[in-house]
């Protein structure tokens, strides 16, 4: 329904916010590896060896999956790994829009440790809700949704660049917390109602929620929270 396009919130602490671009390099050569290793069952073997896998954790006789490391590793690596081009572009987009804001109210070191604490986190709800025999989780949604949670709660009023497809696509201007409300809603509705696809909506609110919470204490002194006017 929306997409984002960016938002008018200027970084005010670094220079460049590498490490949000990183990711984002980092996520599209996965992919890209990702797809040398073909499609259908192999591109799928592949990728589900690095997946988050709720029966590999809940199970304790469970062997390891990554040869000399242990299965735990998996609730990071699953984040770098998508199952098609929609999959890592949209992540990727979100990630651009929000994530330089977030990199500089927590500063370049912390803002990985945020990062990868809400992946590994976010992929823990969905064992949550999956239970053993849920399926295998991939993507950088939860992460991702972690990034969104903070920009909630330190920026809401910041303008977000939106693009709204109803008829035809037009671009508006609108404060983050109405933007990302309306996508943390979604992902509540679905979750309750639930749906055929394979999308794992529990990690995009676990995602949501933890960035919020973790941002607080992370956060430099000097930003507000609440801000973004």
């Amino acid at each position: 329904m929306f997409l984002p396009l960016h938002d008018s919130n200027p970084v005010r602490h670094i220079r460049f916010p590498y490490v949000t671009y990183g990711l984002i390099a980092l996520n599209i050569v996965v992919f890209v590896i990702q797809l040398a290793h073909g499609s259908g069952r192999s591109f799928d073997e592949f990728a589900i060896t690095f997946a988050a896998v709720p029966v590999y954790f809940l199970n304790p006789l469970a062997p390891d999956r990554l040869p000399g490391l242990p299965d735990e590793l998996t609730l990071l690596t699953y984040a770098f790994f998508h199952a098609d081009w929609l999959h890592v572009l949209s992540n990727m987009l979100f990630l651009w829009v929000f994530g330089d804001n977030i990199e500089d109210a927590l500063g370049h070191v912390k803002f990985i440790a945020f990062y990868l604490a809400c992946a590994a986190l976010s992929a823990l709800v969905f064992f949550a809700f999956a239970g053993a025999q849920g399926g295998w989780l991939i993507g950088a949604s939860g992460a991702v949704a972690g990034v969104m949670g903070a920009y909630i709660v330190l920026y809401p009023h910041a303008r977000v660049f939106v693009l709204f497809q109803i008829v035809i696509p037009i671009p508006l201007p609108v404060p983050a917390l109405w933007m990302l409300g309306v996508w943390a809603a979604m992902q509540v509705f679905y979750l309750v109602v639930g749906d055929t696809s394979p999308v794992a909506w529990s990690a995009h609110l676990g995602g949501l929620v933890i960035g919020a919470l973790l941002c607080i204490p992370l956060k430099r002194r000097s930003v507000v929270l609440f801000g973004g006017r």
